[in-house]
């Protein structure tokens, strides 16, 4: 691992954001780090976890904790899946390349975003755990269909859609740092923000060397080859993923299907009537609307709503292994992360995302041994003190299973 990122340099994934801001143009930082608006639920996401606290079983002894989960059929050895993020090689060359990779070796599982900068065969190709290919419709129909065979043909083990992008939400801090005028490509318009790249000089010359502005490569338009980098606000505002497309998204894809932006029972119970596998209980990272309910918040109603017929996940404020336990606590088979590792990725590229597998691992372990479980499978609600708000959308117990 490079000592750039290796302890005591780094010990927490707040020091690999300290070390994203300081090695990337503060544009591509703000793309990793902001959200929408006045970023209630950006700050929310992280807040809510105070909220519960731990009740720990003492003077009992754990030699070995078993962090094992069977997620969708495939056994992981934790309970934490690399979330889709969009365009990684921004951040470090072939960067969802790097990031597969680090999930793979230490056996979990990424998702892969629509709007990444690698192909996604080179993506599957270099992670040795399962990848999941997340689905936007940019491009219409006939692209998404070409996409989801390709991902099949390629070895993708389930299909990621997600439902929460009726439009992009308003992400302040790109427009203060002037991504639309970048993306213009005329000179004089693009000038007066140029100079965040030109203090970054080591991010600029990979960037540079990686083959500069990126193309969308799994978004192949009829006529045209990859979709252009740009703004995709208005792409995905036309090609809203709906209850109807799951219809033939089901049709055409047969795995596994994972609907991802579910906030409320109502919304989980209709993922399951589109026969979806699993459930992400996500807000976009509160990127989308702010003033949302945290994740963790709405956990114990998808729960509630889910009744089993379908496993439970959630991203949103993952940032220590505590926030994993209390997750799988309240039910959630396993967690998401999105930004603890894109700041990893961003501060030092695979090595980045190995250490912040590596801070999250060691602290799940940290925290079943202090609270006297010896397996993520034993975690349940029983081992918290939740608000009692709370209380009537949990259920008492809700095993996480091993597989």
């Amino acid at each position: 691992m490079s000592r750039a990122v290796d302890s005591p340099r780094v010990l927490n994934i707040a020091d690999l954001r300290r070390l994203a801001k300081r090695r990337l143009p503060r544009a591509v930082f703000d793309y990793i780090d902001g959200g929408a608006d006045a970023e209630l639920t950006l700050r929310e996401n992280c807040r809510v976890f105070d909220d519960v606290t731990f009740r720990p079983r003492n003077a009992v002894a754990i030699p070995r904790c078993d962090l094992r989960v069977s997620v969708l059929g495939s056994r992981l050895e934790l309970p934490l899946l690399l979330g889709p993020v969009g365009s990684s090689r921004m951040f470090y060359p072939r960067g969802e390349e790097a990031a597969a990779h680090a999930a793979g070796a230490a056996g979990t599982a990424y998702v892969l975003s629509t709007l990444s900068g690698c192909r996604l065969e080179d993506v599957k190709a270099a992670s040795s755990g399962p990848v999941w290919y997340q689905l936007y419709l940019v491009g219409g129909r006939d692209v998404g269909t070409a996409a989801i065979e390709r991902a099949r043909t390629a070895g993708f083990s389930a299909l990621v859609v997600t439902i929460d992008t009726a439009v992009s939400g308003l992400r302040e801090r790109d427009v203060r740092n002037g991504t639309k005028e970048l993306l213009s490509g005329h000179p004089w318009t693009m000038l007066p923000f140029l100079p965040q790249f030109l203090a970054r000089p080591r991010w600029l010359a990979g960037f540079l060397s990686d083959g500069g502005l990126m193309a969308f490569p799994n978004v192949v338009l009829p006529g045209e080859g990859p979709m252009a980098y740009a703004d995709v606000a208005a792409a995905l505002e036309q090609s809203t993923a709906s209850w109807p497309d799951l219809r033939w998204i089901r049709e055409v894809w047969k795995g596994p299907l994972v609907i991802k932006g579910v906030l409320t029972g109502d919304d989980a119970r209709r993922a399951l009537d589109e026969g979806a596998g699993a459930i992400v209980v996500s807000n976009h990272g509160g990127r989308q609307l702010d003033g949302v309910s945290a994740t963790l918040r709405a956990l114990p109603e998808v729960v509630t709503a889910a009744n089993g017929q379908a496993e439970i996940l959630l991203d949103g404020g993952i940032r220590r292994g505590s926030d994993i336990a209390k997750a799988l606590c309240l039910g959630a088979r396993a967690v998401l992360a999105g930004r603890a590792y894109a700041y990893g990725l961003g501060a030092g590229g695979e090595a980045g995302v190995a250490r912040a597998i590596q801070i999250l691992r060691a602290d799940l372990v940290r925290i079943l041994k202090l609270l006297g479980c010896a397996s993520v499978a034993e975690l349940d609600r029983s081992y918290l003190d939740v608000p009692s708000a709370w209380v009537a959308d949990a259920p008492r117990r809700t095993s996480v299973g091993a597989g």
